[in-house]
């Protein structure tokens, strides 16, 4: 449940003036890691990765500290030992740095716009994400197959986010078939994480507000010899039925979350 509602003209103020301290900050630590980032784009993955994951782990400490954000983590004992495929619910960038830290290392099933931004996409493609064209359905599904069943036998996670898209809290998209296509094809097993980021940092949205973020990993789910149908349902359930139990959404923030949504 989020654990602030702001209610007071004095708690807004707060949170205008900390979520601004933290893009700046955020904004400064993009263009010192950025330049560093392709600087070593030739290096092995493990360095590149290991560059990234110091930039994640500053920017979740300085959520924490301007802003009063932090996370826990339920099931973590349920990510077992090989590689594998996260489905992961997506509200907001939050879960976009988090999963860097909380998983061993992953690669992100993404749109390839994003590799265009200045210094942000330079460095996110120094870090092998799976850049696809979502407009050529076809050709996107076999780019996942191929690449992500690379990435996976070279033994990093690939992260999808089944619904395509941020969705407000409260929301539900029907999710598509690619990630379950991927295991289906692959072998590898499927991780679903849930959470309620979104309760505190909002799509689109400049504020942070302060809580505890709750994050749910569920039990593996088994994909050899199986549909990807009936793959899909299992983890769709499984992650709305969390979604269920840990997504209370404050009224005043869910009517502002859904008529964005619209």
């Amino acid at each position: 449940m989020t654990q602030h509602d702001p209610s007071s003209q004095s708690s807004n103020a707060q949170v205008y003036v900390r979520s601004g301290l933290f893009f700046l900050s955020m904004a400064l630590s993009i263009l010192i890691i950025a330049p560093i980032m392709i600087s070593v784009v030739l290096a092995p993955f493990s360095i590149r990765y290991r560059l990234a994951n110091q930039w994640v782990t500053y920017n979740l400490w300085s959520l924490k500290k301007i802003c009063h954000l932090s996370y826990e983590v339920e099931g973590k004992g349920n990510i077992p030992g090989q590689a594998g495929i996260i489905f992961c619910k997506h509200q907001s960038a939050w879960e976009t740095i988090a999963l860097q830290q909380i998983f061993p290392p992953v690669v992100f099933i993404l749109k390839r716009e994003l590799l265009l931004l200045p210094f942000f996409g330079w460095a996110l493609a120094t870090c092998d994400p799976i850049a696809i064209d979502r407009q050529s359905k076809k050709a996107a599904l076999r780019q996942i197959i191929k690449k992500g069943t690379e990435r996976l036998k070279s033994g990093r996670w690939v992260v999808i986010f089944p619904e395509g898209t941020r969705v407000a809290p409260g929301q539900h998209k029907k999710y598509g078939i690619g990630g379950a296509l991927l295991a289906e094809k692959s072998g590898y097993p499927i991780v679903p994480v849930a959470h309620n980021a979104g309760e505190f940092w909002g799509r689109r949205s400049f504020l942070k507000y302060p809580g505890v973020i709750q994050v749910r990993i569920g039990p593996a789910i088994e994909t050899q010899n199986r549909r990807a149908e009936e793959i899909n349902i299992e983890a769709e359930e499984w992650i709305e039925g969390q979604m269920a139990v840990i997504g209370g959404v404050p009224s005043e923030r869910a009517t502002s979350e859904s008529a964005g949504a619209a």
